[in-house]
């Protein structure tokens, strides 16, 4: 606006130096008198004058809250006005009710008291200083809140976070917690993208994966005993920030990081079916913001990464177990209960212990040394986790508990569970009786344990459209889908299978025929090599002889 007006002004001066009159230059240029004369005045034009500041129902009682305040300058530190007593005190000895409200004394309570502490020398103002890092010494930790949309539900995770101070490289986790399995995973995975761990400081929030209390108002704290053994691993040396708010400050690179991410990267929020794909996704984006600026820096993240590369600290050769050990115990509906969840084992493990090995975003099962289940670990609190895979064996004895399991509206919920199978368990039902009918069913769904998801559908569809309502033929039709992509041709008969009528069920021949098997080269099998074995004549003589 300032440049238009300079404009005007010059028109209108270089204007009235060819004698023109001032209303002719009014009328040329539409405007009024007064800026005719303030152009000849100034060939710069004046700064509009602020509006006025709006008044608020707190002003006839600011210097009253203000008096206030400063008398708790030498009060005692228990027995100093707090925004709730002089809210008080405004309704009782000045009557304040009608148009004051407790917001509004808070407020302004919050910014006033540091104020007044400030103009009477109480208390510093704030002052910062500007900093340099240098190369593969210095890096920060945060923790962020992401929402995404997994498996069409929207659902929110946690996002760790690990950014180096010199070249502003950073690297992302997403894990469905913020606990320390998360804390640890995220650190090793960045320390292997890096390639090194920085040779200096970390700095840290006072998170509880890494604190376990804030010794007094110092530096010190006091760490849990996985985090000192991790740090010990990997030579972290550890540096945390002030408690609250105020140390935010400290670790200022990272916060802003996070923020940067979620709306580069996380706007429109992403669809995804599950933490993996949306961690493969980030580790893209990652490698694609190396091409970046920050600020006004002469060179890209990349650039300034390629010279503190090289300076960081090498890596053990051996791994840290990023994951925590539990020993629950089986209950009597074949699950066990992590961090105040339930999951299920197989039914045969009922009343055992068993190890669970827990990570950021998934469980594993183990029965001594044999993995048994594995789960997605899940994001709320009192949820549980079951597959249907896991009840099979005690369905066969208890066919009618299948309508109602949870097991199974989960497994729907997941798609593992199609209409397909739905539509096959009714006819099985309509042709042998639900017990009956149910029990086929469930011997189908053991056919997920050896051949894929889409082949046992592809065989419940054909079988369906055969009338064949038997898990045998839905394993032959589930392994005719399998073999469907062959393109040789087989003579059956003299007659080329091609021209032959497909039968409704595969028979086992047919399916030996099509599997294509070498020929068979070795000689035939003989019994020569045990005449060795025999005792010669001339030892027994008597061999055979008439007793």
């Amino acid at each position: 606006m300032t440049g238009r007006r300079v404009d005007l002004y010059a028109a209108i001066r270089r204007d009235a130096r060819t004698g023109m009159s001032n209303r002719a230059l009014q009328r040329k240029h539409g405007v009024g008198y007064r800026t005719v004369s303030a152009a000849f005045a100034s060939a710069w034009p004046e700064p509009r004058k602020p509006l006025p500041k709006r008044g608020s129902r707190l002003d006839p009682y600011k210097g009253i809250i203000d008096g206030w305040l400063r008398d708790d300058l030498d009060a005692p530190r228990k027995q100093r006005h707090t925004a709730k007593r002089i809210f008080d005190r405004l309704l009782d000895e000045h009557h304040a009710s009608e148009t004051v409200s407790y917001g509004m004394v808070r407020d302004y309570v919050a910014t006033r008291r540091r104020e007044i502490r400030i103009e009477a020398g109480r208390e510093p103002a704030d002052a910062y200083v500007p900093q340099e890092h240098l190369p593969g010494r210095e890096a920060e930790v945060d923790f962020g809140d992401v929402t995404i949309r997994l498996r069409g539900q929207l659902v929110t995770c946690t996002m760790f976070c690990l950014r180096l101070s010199y070249s502003g490289k950073a690297v992302h986790r997403i894990s469905a917690s913020a606990g320390q399995e998360a804390f640890f995973e995220g650190h090793a995975h960045a320390f292997n993208v890096l390639g090194g761990v920085p040779t200096g400081k970390i700095r840290y929030d006072n998170l509880k994966a890494a604190v376990a209390s804030v010794v007094g108002f110092s530096r010190q704290r006091a760490e849990t005993d996985r985090w000192t053994a991790f740090r010990s691993h990997y030579g972290i040396e550890a540096f945390y920030c002030q408690p609250g708010i105020q140390g935010a400050h400290e670790k200022g690179g990272v916060e802003g990081q996070i923020g940067w991410f979620r709306r580069n990267h996380l706007v429109p929020i992403p669809e995804v079916d599950s933490i993996t794909v949306l961690n493969a996704m980030v580790d893209t984006w990652d490698i694609e913001d190396e091409q970046r600026r920050i600020g006004t820096r002469a060179h890209t993240v990349a650039e300034h990464f390629a010279t503190e590369q090289p300076l960081l600290q090498s890596l053990p050769d051996e791994a840290f177990e990023t994951g925590r050990w539990f020993t629950p115990r089986v209950d009597r509906y074949a699950q066990i209960t992590v961090r105040m969840n339930t999951y299920s084992v197989p039914v045969k493990y009922v009343g055992r212990q068993v190890r669970v090995l827990l990570h950021a975003s998934d469980l594993v099962v183990f029965d001594g040394k044999a993995e048994i289940a594995r789960h997605e670990r899940l994001m709320t609190k009192g949820g549980t986790g079951v597959d249907l895979d896991h009840y099979l064996e005690v369905l066969l004895r208890k066919p009618g508990a299948l309508p109602g399991a949870t097991a199974l509206e989960q497994a729907r919920a997941a798609g593992r569970f199609t209409p397909v199978h739905d539509t096959w368990w009714a006819a099985a039902c309509k042709a042998h009786g639900d017990a009956e009918g149910t029990r086929a069913l469930i011997e189908v769904l053991m056919l997920h344990r050896h051949l894929r998801h889409d082949q046992v559908v592809a065989g419940l569809a054909a079988a369906l459209q055969a009338g064949a309502l038997t898990a045998d033929a839905v394993a032959l039709e589930a392994r005719k889908h399998d073999d469907s992509t062959e393109d040789a041709v087989i003579e059956i008969s003299g007659e080329p299978l091609a021209s032959q009528e497909a039968p409704a069920v595969r028979s086992l021949t047919e399916h030996r025929l099509r599997a294509h098997l070498p020929a068979d080269d070795r000689p035939l099998p003989t019994v020569d090599q045990y005449d060795q074995l025999l005792p010669s004549r001339r030892e027994n003589p008597n061999e055979g002889a008439a007793p």
